[in-house]
Order: structure tokens, then sequence, then C-alpha cells
């Protein structure tokens, strides 16, 4: 059974930073991609950062570029996202999603990710 939980998530203000965990079990966790996705209120579930299972290759929605940054360490079966220069439309639920295969790195769909951790709310005031 694969396992995520988010940690890190909590209120912000405009132009502030904040630094979310996914910390992962039940997987093969250096092989398979991982992803960030999020959901702001009464919006469907979107794509916000994508990495390889070796950390080498890191896919980004045009939304976070430049302001969000994936990485992972896998010794620590962990994955971050540092969200920069934080805006009031970041604020969502934002998830953590292991990916299907290990060749589905920076795939944007919710379709390829089959494990999902329960959310961590994320609220940028203006």
């Amino acid at each position: 059974q694969v396992q995520l939980v988010e940690s890190g998530g909590g209120l912000v203000q405009a132009g502030g930073s904040l630094r979310l965990s996914c910390a992962a079990s039940g997987l093969y966790f250096d092989i398979y991609p991982m992803a960030w996705f999020r959901q702001p209120p009464g919006k469907e579930r979107e794509f916000v950062a994508g990495i390889s299972g070796a950390g080498v290759h890191t896919y980004y929605a045009d939304s976070v570029k430049g302001r969000f940054t994936i990485a992972r360490d896998n010794a620590e079966n962990t994955v971050y996202l540092q969200m920069n220069s934080l805006k009031p439309d970041d604020t969502a639920v934002y998830y953590c999603a292991a990916a299907r295969s290990p060749s589905s790195a920076g795939v944007t769909t919710t379709l390829e990710y089959h494990a999902w951790g329960p959310g961590t709310q994320v609220t940028v005031s203006s």
C-alpha cells in the first residue's frame, strides 16, 4: 500500500514562502516520478510540478514557473515543493502524487498518478 502524507501548509501573506513536504512509503520511491497538484476552492485539480525518479528532471505549470521549485530526497523518501512569491491565486489544497509508471515524469493528467496524499491547505492572504 502506497501512502503519501503532505505537510507544511498554512497561512501566508502574499509574497511570502512556504515549503511543502510529502513523506512516502510503500513504493520504490526512487524509481517513480512524483508530482504536486493543487485544487483551488471551486475548481478542478491541476498539475503544479513534477519530478523524475532521480530528481534530475523537473516540470512546472506555467502559473508557477519561476516561483515554485520541486525537489526530492530519495534517501528520506520525501518530495518537496518550495513555494516563493506566493499569490492569493495559489490558495488551494495541495496534493502530492506518485506516478503509475517509472516513465511518467512530467505527465500532467491526474490519470497518470495512482497514489495521492490527503492534501495540505495553503492559504495566501492578500
